[in-house]
């Protein structure tokens, strides 16, 4: 059978199933059995939600929840599946559960386990609203009025504590592990050593230094324009886009080589929030403008250093490549900004999970985690989290748990130079094998690392000559099937709000997994322990 062939009859089978769990049958999304099997137990929906708790046994018949948050499993190489795989089981099934019921470490149990939400100390939601003011910056007494803001133990320990030994880890393996390679390539780069790719590129005129240097400057002007001219709404000093800036470019490289050997890209948004928290507390939108510029800089870079990568592989020409990603990027922006705003005007209720039914599509996951952050690290600002003011502050010792831990894993090398599966100990995927926790759930992961382990591992090594030749086929196959399929779905049934009310089409009935399980601690719809 022909790749093309092969491709098509996989995206038709990948488009029509995608009707069942995406709408008929949208509790297929997240099949969490031990939930059904203790329907009044809120520790047991604490262990088995895949969507609210630690996905004991959860998996999915959802493509799209397979590859929406660590992207299509099939792609990414199985050392690195491994490591997300050790690094998953030991956060979820091991710390997680000592911490949460074993030492109710901050009083944990008053919480959900598995939780983005801000909590006051006695389990409820706190208010944010209550403690900004008109200028959208921190109202100090509202917020001694109403306390400390408290965590899930879930988000606190693996979205900021692993998250912090995770940039720091990547800092130090990359330098112990391809330090000398970086060294060696760039004085290679200027003695004219080219491999057979670069001489087969060499026939199309390169890109003009120039044009690199100009788009630079015009976007550099233009943000520090914003900056100054419009400091009242952005609240970030011009000071500040040359800081993100720098640290954007210092990322690059380290996480480009991370990304480029594992497909696994660590992320910079929780130390520019930190750093600009620290500087300027109280100023939310300061923060996640920081946090854009510094972050969002580095992952564009990685994902265009990624598309040159394979324009340089496939023998396209670069000015052509250079093109295409600007005036993509212009109409990505443009379209994006346009329908996220007709969104938020047109449907209801979009982005309050509390007020949506089970099976909504628009809870907006990532956003909730986003305004969260702005919350934690610029409106109250780390002091009153992690620092001295708040209660997380030794979440800090794992910046220095993430730094050492690459270096004894190189010790172990150099020690033990025939082993060759130390070198494949990737700390920083290991230690950040959950930070797209939240928004990212326990049956994303399960599913993620069982198709991957299937299709990288058993398939690879029994059937590799399949895998040669159908594997990438087959990703992008499901991934068209899924896309186009939720676009009809979308327009056809979304657009008039049309939607089926049975068992199956009532999100994965797991409504007990968000309920505290501390003694004297009465939240709405929770029973009381």
């Amino acid at each position: 059978m022909t790749r093309a062939k092969f491709f098509v009859i996989a995206l038709a089978c990948s488009f029509a199933w995608y009707v069942v769990p995406g709408y008929l049958f949208t509790t297929l999304a997240s099949i969490s059995w031990v939930c059904w099997a203790f329907s009044k137990s809120v520790t047991a929906q604490q262990l088995g939600s895949g969507m609210r708790g630690l996905g004991l046994g959860a998996v999915t018949l959802d493509w799209s929840a397979v590859a929406s948050f660590l992207l299509s499993p099939l792609i990414s190489p199985f050392f690195a599946i491994v490591n997300v795989f050790v690094g998953y089981v030991l956060i979820l099934y091991i710390i997680i559960p000592i911490a949460y019921w074993g030492l109710d470490l901050y009083n944990a149990k008053r919480f959900p386990i598995f939780s983005s939400h801000l909590f006051t100390s006695q389990g409820q939601r706190y208010n944010i609203t209550a403690i900004v003011n008109d200028k959208f910056q921190l109202d100090l007494p509202k917020y001694e009025e109403q306390g400390r803001i408290n965590l899930s133990m879930f988000f606190a320990l693996t979205t900021y504590g692993f998250g912090f030994a995770t940039i720091a880890s990547t800092v130090t393996h990359v330098a112990l592990f391809y330090g000398r390679e970086i060294y060696d390539r760039f004085r290679a780069s200027y003695k004219d050593k080219e491999d057979i790719h670069t001489r087969l590129m060499r026939r199309y005129e390169d890109i003009p230094s120039w044009w690199f240097y100009l788009l630079l400057a015009i976007t550099i002007a233009v943000s520090l324009a914003l900056c100054i001219f419009l400091n009242d709404q952005v609240q970030m000093p011009w000071w500040g886009l040359i800081f993100a800036s720098a640290i954007a470019f210092f990322f690059t490289l380290p996480i480009s080589i991370i990304t480029a050997t594992t497909n696994q890209t660590p992320g910079l948004n929780i130390i520019t929030e930190y750093i600009m928290g620290i500087i300027l507390p109280g100023r939310p939108i300061a923060n996640v403008c920081f946090k854009t510029y510094g972050y969002m800089s580095m992952s564009q870079a990685v994902s265009f250093l990624n598309d040159f990568k394979l324009g340089h592989y496939m023998k396209i020409p670069p000015k052509s490549m250079f093109l295409v990603q600007f005036i993509g990027t212009m109409l990505a922006g443009t379209i994006n900004l346009a329908v996220a705003w007709w969104l938020l005007n047109s449907i209801e209720n979009i982005c309050q999970d509390d007020l949506l039914p089970p099976d909504s599509p628009w809870t907006c996951p990532y956003d909730r985690v986003f305004f969260d952050a702005s919350v934690i690290w610029g409106l109250v600002g780390p002091k009153r989290i992690f620092g001295s003011l708040g209660n997380y502050q030794a979440m800090n010792w794992f910046f220095l748990g993430g730094a050492i831990g690459p270096v004894i894993v190189w010790m172990l090398h150099k020690a033990f130079p025939k082993q060759s599966w130390i070198p494949l100990i990737n700390l920083p995927v290991l230690l950040g094998s959950t930070r797209m926790m939240p928004p990212a759930t326990t049956v994303n992961y399960n599913s993620w690392i069982i198709v991957g382990t299937i299709f990288n591992f058993f398939i690879f090594r029994y059937k590799k000559q399949w895998w040669q030749r159908y594997n990438y086929i087959l990703s992008a196959a499901l991934d068209a099937g899924v896309a186009f399929m939720a676009v009809l779905l979308y327009f056809s049934v979304g657009l008039e709000n049309r939607s089926l009310t049975w068992w199956g089409s009532n999100g994965e009935h797991c409504d007990l997994a968000v309920c505290p399980t501390a003694k004297g601690i009465a939240v709405d719809g929770c029973p009381v322990n």
